[in-house]
């Protein structure tokens, strides 16, 4: 019989190690007036987080309440070095025990400020716990009080979370405290029973692991040896009421996630569980029914990257936004990303204003089909949407087009003095005024100034002439062994895209790049399309090697990624182009994109930024883009919510993978969608989703999984391209089809005669 006053503890010895890996040897000991019985815990059992900071220590109980007696840390000192510390961690709970007569199993009233100690056989025949369910219920034990022990040592900063965030902040501590702990054989023994999955309760941890103890102590095992009798359960309380039933049950947390994603990302459509967010830039203002259609075809987020464009283009795809969302009664949110301290390759010189046009031909050179052409002034609005032009030209000439009319013939002569004709087929009435389409069965180069004639009975009659011809997009084309310089704004104003040594030049407009890196250093371009080393530095220059391109080399344009994910590059958090388009974002979006997240002064910067601008109510979405960003997740989460805003997460897989390997992205988007989930912050899951069905109008196979793998966030987003309309209506489709029945089954087995 096992009566009086009992007490639990928990013993964890650990020696910090300085590759952050903890030595840990753990064990569970109950105490009563009489007796005193040690649970060993299987080793090893606590382990570091998987992030860099460790904010989380270890603390004690006074008297039921925790509070700090022995503590065990290991925390990364200013010096990046690793403090060593070992001591015993200890926690006394006083615990009633009813007295009872029978010895195989302890009394039934037992109560605990936390659902935290064993019932039932609470001496075992051993000083270890043999058997499994016994060992199960430790174990859950022991994790469930490091989890509270975790949110205790860190409740002055959870007192700093905004109300909107207090809950979900706390819900958070858990999680890392969990993440915290090795518990691999614990899934394992909980799944062999089929009982509690810990992979599946980030959302919920406290109320999950509270129930999983209550579940596992009402247990009943019956075997024809023996019979494992478990109490019916621990005496409730307000503390326990709050993990099961209050602000921190199961449901109420489900509510809360759902709830913090709406106040972002806006109430989604029926039928859907994420979001389709579109990227548009000056596209959007040249075609007058481009948002219309991608609208129509699911989009609820359009998203304008201020990297690219201007206030007056911002402006306008804005007004037709809001004025599409209100004609077609469909909601639709803007998000602007500010375009951050983002390395990127600066402007090359323009090339010439000139279009080809060229007709289809077989492979003996003989044309099959006239290249279509489409003629209308300058202004005058897009083709309709049934019709697919190879080109597009704006005249300016009010008699052209006041005289022209189908199968009449145009003339001009091209960038080469030869003569072409274009034969008009059809007139259409456009936006305002008209357009012809046109066949040309020649190929040609039209400039701007291109002169247009009309054919009379006698002679040619000027009609016009091309403008606005966009210039042609300037490149280098790198292959492996180039040589490329990378030079300061100021040092390229000349237009050759050379050096004297023969290497390509190009430049990088970020200063502070051309003080941090060091030879020997890995560059990448372009997302990673090209990679190479760093042979050599100055004051004003980077002389790179290129080790990785195409077979037949890799382009580089203007204003495409530079990322050095080795170097010590100080970056600024909000650069000046940030904060003056922050003023354009805060009176015209409803969610500002955060680029190159790193640590929380970044965090501490938008707050402060944000207060002067008086949008505590504008959404926030953190872009996670850098090395540094992942690891410290948790802290910037924490930090961002002190902050009123609705927050969320970006994961930009572009910069990511090459700032943190490619053999690693599977990893860390899961890692991130983790935290966010245990956070109750939305998710976007941006970078290259579908992008051969954007791009071409056909998907791979591996980019529909990438959609399956997306449906775990809360948004999914499309870069633009030429089949954007298409791949937002398929996006939505497959979106719809996962949140309903399939209509693709498996069909029941047909029975045999033998069978029946």
């Amino acid at each position: 019989m096992l009566g009086g006053v009992a007490s639990v503890a928990i013993f964890t010895n650990q020696t910090a190690l300085l590759n952050n890996d903890f030595q840990v040897s753990s064990f569970l000991v109950v105490r009563s007036s009489n007796q005193s019985r040690k649970y060993s815990i299987p080793q090893p059992f606590f382990k570091t987080p998987g992030f860099r900071e460790h904010i989380f220590q270890f603390v004690a109980s006074n008297n039921g309440s925790l509070a700090r007696k022995n503590i065990v840390f290991a925390i990364p000192n200013e010096r990046d070095d690793t403090e060593k510390e070992g001591s015993d961690y200890y926690i006394n709970y006083p615990v009633i025990v009813d007295q009872k007569e029978d010895r195989s199993s302890c009394a039934p009233g037992m109560r605990t400020p936390f659902p935290l100690l064993p019932c039932g056989e609470l001496i075992p025949r051993s000083n270890e716990i043999n058997d499994k369910e016994d060992g199960l219920l430790a174990k859950l034990m022991a994790v469930h009080l490091h989890v509270l022990a975790m949110e205790q040592w860190n409740s002055s900063k959870l007192k700093m979370s905004h109300k909107n965030y207090l809950v979900s902040a706390t819900n958070l501590i858990h999680y890392l405290a969990l993440k915290s702990l090795d518990v691999e054989q614990l899934k394992e023994e909980l799944s062999s029973i089929c009982f509690l999955n810990l992979d599946t309760i980030n959302q919920h941890v406290l109320a999950s692991l509270s129930a999983g103890i209550r579940l596992l102590d009402n247990v009943k095992f019956d075997s024809s040896s023996h019979t494992i009798s478990y109490s019916e359960g621990i005496s409730s309380t307000k503390s326990l009421e709050k993990q099961m039933k209050g602000e921190f049950s199961v449901n109420t947390l489900r509510r809360r996630a759902s709830h913090t994603a709406d106040l972002l990302l806006g109430r989604l459509p029926e039928k859907r569980n994420t979001h389709i967010m579109v990227t548009v830039g000056e596209e959007a203002i040249q075609s007058e029914t481009l948002l219309k259609d991608l609208l129509n075809a699911g989009t609820t987020i359009v998203r304008v990257n201020c990297a690219h464009g201007s206030p007056e283009i911002w402006s306008e795809i804005i007004r037709r936004v809001k004025r599409s969302s209100q004609i077609l009664e469909k909601p639709c949110r803007v998000l602007m990303d500010l375009a951050g301290p983002k390395l990127r390759t600066g402007k090359l010189q323009a090339g010439p204003c000139v279009l080809k046009i060229s007709p289809k031909k077989n492979a003996y050179g003989e044309v099959i089909y006239p290249a279509l052409i489409w003629l209308s002034c300058p202004g005058a609005g897009s083709p309709p949407d049934h019709v697919s032009p190879d080109a597009v030209l704006q005249v300016d000439g009010e008699e052209l087009f006041r005289k022209l009319e189908v199968n009449d013939v145009v003339t001009l002569f091209d960038a080469r003095g030869k003569q072409r004709t274009l034969k008009i087929l059809s007139r259409y009435p456009i936006f305002s005024g008209v357009g012809f389409m046109a066949e040309c069965c020649k190929t040609a180069y039209v400039k701007s100034g291109a002169k247009l004639f009309i054919k009379d009975k006698r002679r040619k009659l000027p009609a016009g002439h091309v403008v606005n011809i966009p210039p042609l997009k300037q490149f280098i084309k790198l292959g492996v062994g180039d040589l490329l310089t990378i030079s300061r704004d100021s040092q390229n104003k000349e237009s050759n895209l050379t050096s004297s040594t023969g290497a390509h030049r190009i430049t990088c407009s970020s200063e502070y790049v051309f003080d941090s890196v060091k030879p020997g250093e890995p560059i990448a371009f372009d997302d990673g399309k090209i990679w190479g080393i760093i042979k050599g530095t100055s004051a004003s220059e980077i002389l790179v090697s290129i080790t990785h391109a195409g077979p037949r080399g890799s382009k580089l344009g203007s204003e495409k990624s530079i990322n050095i994910p080795r170097s010590n590059i100080r970056y600024e958090g909000l650069t000046s182009k940030d904060l003056i388009d922050l003023d354009f974002v805060a009176n015209h979006a409803d969610m500002v994109g955060v680029s190159f997240v790193r640590d929380v002064r970044d965090i501490l910067l938008l707050r402060q930024e944000l207060e002067k601008r008086k949008r505590g109510d504008l959404g926030v979405s953190l872009k996670i883009e850098t090395k540094e960003g992942f690891e410290k997740l948790p802290l910037l989460l924490l930090e961002a919510m002190k902050m009123p805003n609705p927050l969320g997460i970006m994961i930009a897989r572009g910069d990511l993978a090459v700032e943190c390997g490619w053999e690693n992205m599977a990893y860390i988007q899961k890692e991130i969608i983790s935290v966010c989930t245990a956070a109750h912050v939305p998710v976007i899951w941006a970078t290259q989703v579908l992008e051969s069905l954007v791009k071409y109008g056909v998907p791979t196979r591996a980019e529909l999984t990438d959609v399956a793998e997306g449906m775990r966030s809360s948004c999914i987003m499309l870069n633009k391209g030429k089949c954007i309309v298409e791949a937002a209506s398929f996006l939505h489709r497959t979106l719809n089809n996962h949140s309903t029945k399939p209509n693709a089954e498996f069909k029941p087995l047909a029975l045999s005669s033998h069978d029946s």
